[in-house]
C-alpha cells in the first residue's frame, strides 16, 4: 500500500473517534444565534400569513372559502406559536436577557391577538348575514314572484264588474311584499338592534297589509279565482316563513360582527405583534459572537 493509501485508511478509521469527541457538546453560539435569527424571520412571515388568511376568511363570500381561509389562519398561527417555543429555548441557551424580554412581550401580545382572531374566525364561518342574503335573493324572491303571478291571475279571473276592486287589492298585496323585500337588504347589513327593530316593525305592517288584501280578494271569490287564490296564499305563506328565517339569521349578525372586530380591534394588535417581532429581529441582528458563550 502506498503512503497516501495508508494515510487515507488511518483518516477513515479515525472519523468515528473524532465524532465521539464532539457528541454531547452544545452547539456553538454562532449556530444558535443564526437559528434564532431564522426562527424570528419565519415567525414574522408566518404571522403575516395568519393575519392575511384571517382577513380573507372575513371577506369570503362562500362558506367553503370562509372555512378554508379560517383553517389556513389557524395553521399559520399555530406555526408562529410553535416557533416562539423553539425560539425561547434558543434564547435561553444564548443567555440574552433583553432578547428573552422582547420575546415575552411578543408572546403576550400574540396571545391577545389569537384570542381575538379566534372570535373573528368563529363568527366569519357562521356566515349568518351571507345566508340571510342568499335567502333574500333565492327563496324569498321566488315566493314573492309566485305570489305576484298568482294575484295577477286572480284579478283576471273575477267578473268584469269586480275587476277594478280586485286589481286594487292585488296591487296592494304585491306592493306590500315588494316593500318587504326592499327592507330586508338594510336589515341584513344593519348592526344596531334599535334600527333592526324599526325595520322589522315596518315589515310586519306590510305583511298585515298583504294578508288583508288577500282576505279581501278571497271574500266572494268566484270558482275561477279559487285556484289562483290558493296559489297566492301558499306563496305568501312561503314568503313569510322564509322572511322569518332571514330575520333570525340577520339578527345573529355574525358577518357584521366579524368585520367590525377585524376593522376596529384587530389592526392595533397586528401592529403591536409585528413591532415586537421587528424589535426582536433587530436585537438579534446586533448580537455578536464571543468565546464566552
Amino acid at each position: 500500500m502506498t503512503r497516501a493509501g495508508r494515510f487515507l485508511s488511518l483518516l477513515i478509521l479515525s472519523l468515528p473517534l473524532l465524532g465521539s469527541d464532539c457528541r454531547g457538546r452544545s452547539e456553538p453560539a454562532f449556530v444558535q444565534l443564526a437559528d434564532a435569527r431564522h426562527l424570528v424571520a419565519e415567525m414574522r412571515v408566518g404571522f403575516a400569513k395568519a393575519s392575511g388568511a384571517s382577513d380573507l376568511a372575513v371577506m369570503a363570500d362562500t362558506d367553503a372559502e370562509s372555512e378554508k381561509y379560517a383553517r389556513a389562519a389557524e395553521l399559520a398561527a399555530d406555526g408562529v406559536q410553535a416557533g416562539g417555543a423553539r425560539l425561547a429555548a434558543r434564547l435561553a441557551s444564548l443567555g440574552s436577557r433583553e432578547d428573552v424580554q422582547l420575546l415575552s412581550a411578543f408572546q403576550e401580545r400574540f396571545g391577545r391577538y389569537r384570542a381575538l382572531d379566534r372570535q373573528i374566525l368563529a363568527l366569519a364561518v357562521e356566515n349568518t348575514n351571507l345566508k340571510a342574503q342568499r335567502l333574500s335573493f333565492g327563496p324569498v324572491r321566488h315566493a314573492a314572484d309566485e305570489l305576484c303571478a298568482a294575484l295577477d291571475a286572480v284579478a283576471a279571473a273575477v267578473p268584469a264588474a269586480d275587476r277594478c276592486r280586485a286589481g286594487e287589492q292585488a296591487a296592494r298585496a304585491k306592493l306590500a311584499v315588494r316593500e318587504i323585500q326592499v327592507l330586508q337588504a338594510p336589515h341584513i347589513a344593519e348592526a344596531q338592534e334599535a334600527e333592526m327593530d324599526r325595520l322589522e316593525k315596518d315589515m310586519t305592517a306590510r305583511q298585515s297589509t298583504a294578508r288583508l288584501a288577500l282576505a279581501s280578494l278571497t271574500a266572494g271569490a268566484t270558482a275561477a279565482a279559487r285556484a289562483p287564490l290558493d296559489r297566492a296564499r301558499a306563496a305568501l305563506d312561503t314568503f313569510d316563513r322564509a322572511s322569518r328565517e332571514l330575520i333570525a339569521l340577520s339578527r345573529a349578525n355574525s358577518n357584521v360582527h366579524s368585520l367590525e372586530l377585524a376593522l376596529r380591534q384587530k389592526p392595533a394588535l397586528v401592529t403591536a405583534c409585528d413591532e415586537s417581532l421587528a424589535a426582536l429581529e433587530a436585537a438579534l441582528a446586533k448580537e455578536g459572537f464571543s468565546g464566552t458563550r
